[in-house]
This record gives C-alpha cells, structure tokens and sequence, in this order.
C-alpha cells in the first residue's frame, strides 16, 4: 500500500465507514440512561472523561485510559496491530477527544500514532452502569492480520494473578434431546480484595496473553472504496470489541453483562469436582443470577435435583427483586446418598425471559486399591487441567483408582514425572512426530531428541508417535514407521527401560499390523497398542473382521471383535502385551453414533471387564475431563474430540466417573476364571476370582447390541434421553445359586442393594446394563 498521510487516510476510512465519526458540532453531553459523559475536552488539553454507575473513564493526554470506580482499577494502555508485511505494529500514544456517536451516546475517542502510517487505529470507549464497552477500529492494508491482534493492558494493585475463564450458555434444542453447553465467550478475570473486573471476549487464545497484552482477536469490516478527500483503495477493516465489567460478581454474571444478556445464571459448589465422601452430608448448590437489563426486575429461581433413576430428590422456587447491573445469590441444598450422582438444574425467569444451568453432584466413598503400578487402570491424554489445583487432580485420580498417566514429561502439559512418581501414580510417555520419509538427517535428530526425552522422563513405556495407520486399513505407512521412527529409537535406547509400544493404532487395522511385522516391526516392540473405537454398538459386540465395514460410522469401530483381533494378532506373531493407550465413551450430546450419558457408564464398566478378560496389561481411558488442550474448558458441543471425559466441563462428574470408579474397585485385584453361559443364550456373564471373592458380571443382550437405533437413516441428530431415562425395555429374570443367605449387586455406579436368598437361589433381573454381583455360585 502507498504511504498515505495520516489524516487523509482516516478521511477515507471514515468516509468508508471503518471508523466511527465525530459529529460536527455535536457537544459533549451530560450524562443520560445508560450511557454518560462528563465534561468535554477543553482546549487547554484537560483530560476527558465519562461516567455511569460504578465507573469512570479518564484518558491521559498519550490516550492512556484510566478505570476507576473510586479507586484507579485498571489502565488501557494502548493496541497491538499485526500486518503478515509490517509485522507487529503498536501504538505509540494517541490523541483523546470526547465525542458524540451517531446514536447520540458520549464517547471518549482516542487516534492513536503508529511508527507507520499505513496502519491507523482508533479507540472509542462507552460506558453503562458497572461496565465499559471497548471497541478498538483499525484500518490498513488488506494484508492485516486480525487474528493477532492484542489490547495492552495495566492492572493496578490487584490481589491475585489474571485468571482466563470461558463462557457458556446452556440450550434446549427444538428437536428434543438432552441440554447443552454452546460457547458465550471468554473472560480474563481481575481481583482486588474488595471486587473484581473482566475483560469479556467473543474468543482469545490465553497462551498468547501476558501480563502486558490481551489477545483480542478482530473481526474484518467491509473492503473500503472511497474516501472523502483522496479514494483509499486497498483499504480493509478490522474492528476488536471488548467489554470490561466491574463488581463482585462470579464470572458468569460478568460475561452477562457484558454481553448484554437480560439475564446470565451460574450454578456451583465450593466442593472440588462437586464430590462428596459420605451419605448424609449437606452437599450445598449455589447459584447466582444477574439482572442485565435497564431497569429492576422481578426474577424468580426455580431447582430440581433428580437421581440416577430419576427420583426428584428435592426442589423449589424463590423469588427476588434484581436491580440492573446487580447480582442475586441463594444455596439450595441436597442430601448425600450412600453413592452415586445427583443432576440438579437451575432456571432463572424474568417475564419472558429466562436462562438455566445445570451441573451434577457425586458421592464416592474412599477406597484403598492395592494393584499400584501393575494395576490395568490408567488414563490418557496430559491430566492438563489442574483445576482447582494439582494436589486436588492428584487425589481425585487416585480416589477413582487411576495408576499411571500415558504422557508425562518435563515441559509437556499436565503432571510432570516428579509429580506422579510423588504421588506413587505410574507414567509412561507418547510423542509423535516421526518424519516419515524424510532424510537421514531429520530421522536421527527425531529419534535423538525423542529418546532422550523418553528416557529423561523416566517413564516405564515408550509409546513411539499415535495413530500412523491412516488411512485405515491400507497399511501405507507401516514400513515407512518402522524404518523412521520405531527402529531408529530402539536402536538408541540403551538399556531395558523404557520399554516400547508401536505407535496406537486408530481401530485394530490388522493390514496394517501385517506390514507392520513383515518390516520387522513386532521384533522391536515390548508391547501392542491400538485404540478401540466404538460407534453405537455395545462393548461387547464382536462382528468377525472379515465382515467390518469401513469409514467413519463403519462397524470397523467395534470395542470386542478389535480386542479379540488383537489376541489373534499376537498368538500369531508372538507374545506381547496387549495396550489400550486410548479407550472411550464418547457423550457428544444427541449423536446417536456416540453413547448417552447413562450408555457410558454402563458401557465403561462392561469394557474395562472385557479388557480385564482379554488380559489386557492396561487401558488409558481417554480422557480425564471434557476439553480440547489449546481451548480448556471452551464449549465445542459438535466436536466429538470434547467429549470424551470422565468429568464435565465445569469439573463435575460425569456418571462416566463414578462408573469407571466402580470397574477400578471390583477389578483392582482380580483374575479372570471364565466366560458365563446360560440356558437363555441372550443371557451374558463374566466370573472373575478376587481376594474377597468370586466375582460375576451379568448383562442380558435381549434388546440387541446396536444402541440408539430410533433416528431417521442419515440424521445427524437424535434426541437422546436425559441420563436417568432407563433405556433398555426387556427385563429377564434369572434364579442364580447362592454361596449364603444375602448377595450384593452393584450397579455400573457402585450403587449397592442386597438381594436375600431364598432356598439357596437369588432372583436377579438382567437387561442391557452390566450389574456386578458378589456372593453367587456359579
């Protein structure tokens, strides 16, 4: 772009549209409603300023913008634009003026200066009672780069680090189905011992953030055309907006009101992961509300809390005058049972507006497990969100029985070594990368680098790179893998730790596997690994491989027939230990191609069983909480990737948790004796011995092993049932030998009852969920 000279280039983005326009002649006015101003500018440079309820905006001569809702909070200190050409351009002061917007609002507008003039940026700040809304227009070449844009920021005196904290909006769909969580943005949280601020976002990268800079990424406005004086061609704009909140509100309220919500409500515990110990206890809900609007409303909260078989447990209504701007806060309060989860929802109604929120609250008991490192229970993926904090994730992990990590290294995300070996939890590493193909030169440097890491980090196993065998089952990389990057790192290890996996395969690809050994691959391995995906089919549908069907709802993705492939596989080829390095229970919400979230926990308890069976060493079930590393805690509800947590968004468990929990506890020492046959061939068992026991799995397969079955051919959609709604209609009872007077069953939760004996035989009732029993002869 030609070097335009600063003011004719703001003629012609103003012209254009890209900038807001000071209105010739319109004074500064007194403040009104919402929005105010004080005093204007005077010609001896004084500094302009604007007020409502709870804040002031003052800006300094350099354009430095000061909060203040009677003690200086924060200082908006300029903007950072970036250019793919001129780089990274930051303003290097700026001119304030107050002014009169189109809409008759005051304003504080600041022109900034940039070392180049082919970038221009300008400020425009608003304020409303308790918040500020920010708004930042640049105007450049077509070569700006939105995306990395940043607003530089100076907070004064605060009290704790800036937290970054993302948003959400509960939705009920039209079609049906169970609620979900959409994104409403993000928030970078201020403190001070007497209130906080937030800076409310439409999106940001937090590992791009600083102490000095926010990223706030921009939107593009229209291509300009014309310009007043001189056309400007080639013109573009960007505009960032942010709003800034002050107040002694929860986050949610704050990312409300400054989104412009009617009204925001938030539900939490002050209980980490909102897990209780013990029956009896009070388990408090806490909910707060926020009124967004002008005036005062009336607002009135009603709650439910319902058990896993659907039992209301409790609920209620209150009802509160709000006034704008203002918060209102209760506690509702629940009961703990003996074990299990509790679903609670809180809806907030004002007229005909309303907004909810829901979030779930689980008993587990402790419990000692004695399998430590050689234990088959573990988890995959980095535990990367240390909320609240590590020692917290540590002792939830080993609370649900999770042994050892599958990635741990200095450096990477999560829990280093130090800690987990601390901890007495096992880790093992995974690192990818391989350039497969590539020279001699870049292969060595790979496998140098990677090693090292391997072997520095201490971990037990080597899981060489993750799911090469795309695509599927055509076995095209196999030989490249093993000459690029398995063999290489076996060749440099150089002593009997760590061990070494194959790279986990995506689904049990048996032609891979094939070219993987005829490479010479299963010489160098200690171990197989592959990851059993699973589409809607029970874990214990096993079709013959010879019959899978391919792509990405094939039946390829079978969680039985893949395990017993993998036996065949190793029988075949020689022994070696059987990894599932990733395992799953995908709840992506009202996909009928993934589980319910009752579907999961019944079918995490069957599969980690049939793991136990098929003498798998261990399964890293993937993964510990929903979240995409890179976007923590940013609801993605159409991303499948989100949702394969044992914990919810916010922390709180899933029924995945305390089914996992279960599996970990019955199984945690046991040896596997025998499959169960019954007379009725739709009847299913497990028997396993344990120190306390034999042990049996039952499960009936009357209803089929296809799950979700009611959706139109081709929809995307389903309207699933909400997590208590028992979803399988055929009930089989069974008369069962007795080892004494009572047996215990447990569900897939490790909720118990006792069943009495009667002329040494129980009557169990079997459907599609698994139920583990203690105490039967068989």
């Amino acid at each position: 772009m030609p070097d335009i000279p600063r003011r004719r280039f703001l003629g012609g983005a103003v012209a254009a549209g890209l900038l807001s326009p000071v209105l010739p002649g319109s004074p500064a006015r007194a403040a009104t409603g919402s929005l105010s101003g004080s005093s204007p500018a005077s010609a001896d440079g004084a500094s302009p300023s604007i007020s409502a309820d709870g804040i002031t905006l003052t800006a300094a001569a350099d354009g430095v913008i000061t909060v203040n809702d009677g003690v200086d909070r924060i200082r908006l200190t300029g903007f950072m634009a970036k250019d793919s050409v001129a780089g990274i351009q930051r303003t290097t002061g700026g001119t304030p003026s107050l002014v009169t917007l189109p809409d008759g609002a005051q304003a504080i507008q600041v022109d900034y200066t940039l070392a180049t003039t082919a970038i221009a940026v300008r400020g425009i700040f608003q304020v409303g009672p308790h918040r500020a809304k920010l708004r930042w227009e640049v105007s450049g070449p077509s070569t700006l780069v939105p995306a990395g844009f940043m607003i530089g920021r100076t907070v004064l005196s605060p009290s704790a680090p800036e937290s970054f904290i993302p948003l959400t909006t509960w939705n009920r769909d039209a079609g049906g189905g169970v609620p979900y969580e959409t994104n409403a943005g993000v928030v970078y949280q201020e403190t001070w011992p007497d209130t906080r601020a937030y800076f409310r976002l439409a999106g940001t990268t937090p590992a791009w953030t600083n102490p000095t800079w926010i990223h706030a990424p921009a939107t593009w406005l229209p291509t300009s055309t014309a310009g007043s004086a001189v056309a400007v061609s080639s013109t573009t704009g960007a505009l960032t907006e942010v709003d800034l909140v002050l107040g002694s509100m929860r986050p949610a309220a704050g990312g409300a009101l400054g989104g412009g919500k009617a009204l925001g409500v938030e539900v939490w515990t002050d209980q980490p992961f909102s897990l209780w110990d013990a029956a009896g206890r009070p388990m408090p809900l806490h909910a707060e509300v926020v009124n967004g609007g002008t005036v005062p409303r009336d607002v009135t909260l009603t709650w439910w809390a319902r058990d896993f078989d659907g039992k209301l447990l409790a609920s209620g209504a209150v009802t509160s005058t709000i006034a704008p701007g203002s918060t209102w806060t209760q506690t509702f309060t629940v009961t703990s049972p003996l074990r299990g989860i509790v679903f609670t929802e809180v809806t907030a109604t004002a007229g005909a507006d309303t907004a909810f929120a829901r979030t779930n609250l689980a008993v587990l008991p402790p419990h000692t497990y004695q399998a430590g490192p050689d234990s088959m229970f573990g988890i995959a993926n980095y535990p990367w969100l240390l909320k609240p904090d590590t020692a917290a994730v540590i002792a939830l992990m080993k609370r649900i029985g999770i042994q050892r990590v599958r990635i741990s290294y200095d450096g990477g995300p999560g829990l280093p070594p130090a800690t987990l070996d601390a901890a007495g939890i096992a880790h093992n590493i995974e690192l990818a990368g391989i350039p497969l193909g590539g020279t001699p030169t870049e292969v060595a440097a790979w496998a140098d680098t990677n090693t090292a890491k391997a072997v520095s980090s201490g971990a037990d196993y080597f899981e060489v790179a993750n799911e090469v065998n795309k695509p599927w089952m055509s076995g095209d990389t196999a030989a490249a893998y093993v000459r690029d990057g398995l063999r290489p790192v076996h060749d440099r290890r150089t002593g009997p730790r760590p061990k070494l996996l194959n790279a986990g395969l995506a689904g049990m690809d048996y032609v891979w596997t094939e070219k993987f050994h005829a490479a010479g691959g299963w010489d160098l391995i200690d171990g197989f690994a592959f990851h059993p995906g699973r589409g809607n089919f029970t874990p214990d549908y096993a079709p013959p491989p010879e019959e899978w069907t391919q792509g990405n709802n094939g039946s390829y993705w079978n969680f039985l027939g893949g395990l017993r492939k993998a036996r065949q596989t190793i029988a075949a080829y020689g022994d070696k230990e059987l990894w599932l390095t990733e395992a799953y229970a995908c709840t992506k919400p009202n996909s009928w191609w993934h589980d319910t979230y009752r579907q999961a926990a019944e079918n995490i308890l069957l599969t980690l069983a049939l793991a136990k069976a098929e003498g798998v060493r261990c399964v890293n079930w993937y993964q510990l909480h929903d979240s995409v590393l890179g976007k923590p805690q940013m609801a993605d509800p159409a991303n499948p990737e989100y949702h394969y947590g044992l914990m919810n968004r916010d922390t709180s468990a899933k029924p995945s948790m305390l089914a996992y929990a279960t599996a970990a506890q019955v199984l945690d020492r046991a040896t596997f004796v025998r499959w169960l046959t019954f007379a009725d061939h739709d009847l299913k068992g497990l028997l396993f011995s344990t120190p306390e026991g034999p042990v049996s799995i039952l499960w009936s397969r009357k209803d089929g092993y296809v799950l979700n079955t009611d959706h139109e051919p081709g929809a995307t959609w389903f309207a699933a049932p909400e997590p208590w709604v028992d979803g399988w209609p055929t009930k089989t009872d069974l008369k069962v030998a007795a080892s004494g007077t009572t047996v215990r069953e447990l569900d897939c939760l490790g909720r118990e009852r006792t069943l009495t004996a009667c002329d040494g035989k129980v009557k169990v009732r079997l459907d599609g969920a698994p139920r583990v029993y203690y105490g039967l002869n068989l």
